[in-house]
């Protein structure tokens, strides 16, 4: 008589014969866990239905190992063994083809996906309506010789403005006099000694103090002839 499903024995006789492998006590139990089955239950189990020759086993030693019984299965001839692969073969060419379908809906979908919706369409139409019209009357006002800058903002740029020029000023001042301090007696070429340290002076990067200085000279002339 087969032992019920749902007690220890059906549980392990089921188990045995899903896994079709050989088998010992302690693999079983750990793959039973999730039914709260104890490994000396499962053990007594094993070897309750290997008494009874629901499963087979053999002794390895001091060990035991239990396999499904092979003759409640039904084991497929050469030629059934054939069809069988034929017939795999077929599934797996018809497997490619379903998913080569399901990726080109796929690539559909999302190319669909990235289109605007009628509402967005709308949306963006109405945003760069709104910035075309900002940007013309802008350049309404610059072509009317509107100042677009107040004049408290003018001055803080003038400001941050000055104080560079005059910073820069300081510190080319500060390097002629060392320099001057360190070349005055040395018997080297200044050129060479120069290229020697690495020092380039504003000249030699195509800048120069005071037509910076100028421009801000001349931007005030501007200002106050309008």
């Amino acid at each position: 008589m087969a032992p019920k499903s749902d007690s220890t024995e059906g549980i392990v006789l089921n188990f045995v014969n899903e896994q079709n492998r050989p088998l010992n006590s302690q693999c079983v139990a750990d793959s039973l866990q999730k039914f709260d089955l104890k490994k000396a239950a499962v053990q007594k189990a094993l070897d309750s239905l290997a008494d009874s020759g629901k499963i087979s086993f053999k002794e390895y030693g001091k060990q035991k190992i239990y396999l499904a019984r092979q003759d409640q299965f039904n084991i497929p001839n050469n030629e059934e063994l054939n069809q069988m692969k034929e017939e795999n073969a077929k599934l797996q060419e018809q497997l490619n083809e379903q998913k080569k379908a399901i990726a080109e809906v796929e690539g559909e979908i999302k190319a669909l996906q990235s289109n605007l919706t009628l509402e967005e369409i709308h949306a963006k139409k109405n945003k760069l309506g709104n910035e075309v019209k900002q940007m013309e009357d802008k350049l309404i006002k610059l072509r009317q010789g509107v100042t677009l800058v107040s004049p408290e903002e003018r001055q803080i740029v003038e400001k941050i403005y000055m104080d560079v020029i005059n910073q820069w000023r300081r510190r080319k001042r500060m390097f002629k006099d060392i320099w001057d301090a360190i070349t005055e007696n040395s018997p080297k070429n200044l050129k060479d000694f120069k290229e020697e340290l690495g020092i380039e002076y504003d000249e030699d990067v195509g800048v120069s103090l005071q037509s910076y200085g100028e421009l801000m000279q001349s931007g005030k002339k501007r200002a106050r002839c309008k």
